[in-house]
């Protein structure tokens, strides 16, 4: 069995001094899917925006593990340069800056090339724009200024594919999305897996419904700040039948 990409070690996290996290513990392997599942405040974007290095999260227990080297003191930045991706759960809108030129710019980071070639971008984005269906106008515009909830995830995953990530954090990919959509970006992904099969991907979620187009090797159930549960996607079936309550009921009854 390969090392893992990710590992997150017992991580404790406050939020203005409280605890959200509590013990949250999983390793992600390289070509894998992992599905992070649980209700509102149960502390999956608590997560996502540590793993992030978001400094309004503080870590004060356990740690997070990246082609084994521990984050703890690398800003955001650096934890992309590495290979982290982060698709936000809602994407900010950046007037005047061009899709275009945000690209240029997290390629430069991505790949330490302090001016990356003009040309060389237009025709990753020519590529990338064609592979994933989409207009190859849409780098003109301003970044997620006035997009759609698809405009904005798609985007994300055109430059998690230009970006070239090791390990990808998809904060609620699916969030907001009708099932037009939701099928396109799912397609995306898979699209960019297709181009990198060593890509690890920990996919975090509410529902199921996204699960029915990428199937994930391991699924996880977050509960109050602590990993439940983990098995295969037999458990996504399970929530969708009964609830994230059966399994807090099963927690207390441990």
């Amino acid at each position: 069995m390969s090392s893992p990409l990710l590992e997150i070690d017992d991580l404790h996290v406050e939020v203005d001094g409280h605890e959200i996290l509590r013990g949250v513990s999983l390793a992600l392997p390289p070509g894998e899917v992992h599905a992070l599942m649980g209700p509102n405040g149960s502390g999956k974007s608590t997560l996502a925006a540590t793993l992030l290095g978001n400094p309004g999260y503080q870590v004060t227990g356990g740690r997070i593990l990246f082609k084994g080297e521990d984050l703890a003191a690398l800003p955001t930045d650096a934890r992309a340069a590495r290979g982290l991706f982060l698709g936000f759960q809602h994407p900010e809108e950046i007037p005047g800056v061009s899709v275009f030129n945000f690209l240029r710019q997290a390629m430069s980071t991505r790949k330490g090339i302090e001016d990356f070639s003009i040309l060389e971008v237009r025709m990753a984005l020519l590529e990338w724009s064609k592979r994933l269906g989409m207009d190859t106008r849409f780098t003109e515009r301003y970044l997620n200024e006035g997009f759609s909830g698809g405009e904005k995830k798609r985007n994300e995953i055109l430059q998690m594919a230009l970006m070239e990530p090791d390990c990808a954090v998809l904060d609620e990919t699916d969030s907001g999305l009708d099932i037009d959509a939701l099928g396109a970006v799912a397609r995306g992904i898979e699209e960019v897996r297709k181009d990198r099969p060593e890509l690890g991907i920990l996919l975090i979620t509410h529902y199921r419904r996204i699960l029915a187009h990428l199937t994930p090797d391991v699924v996880h159930v977050l509960l109050d700040g602590r990993i439940v549960v983990s098995g295969g996607v037999e458990l996504a079936e399970q929530l969708e039948r009964e609830g994230f309550d059966a399994f807090r009921a099963a927690q207390v009854g441990s």
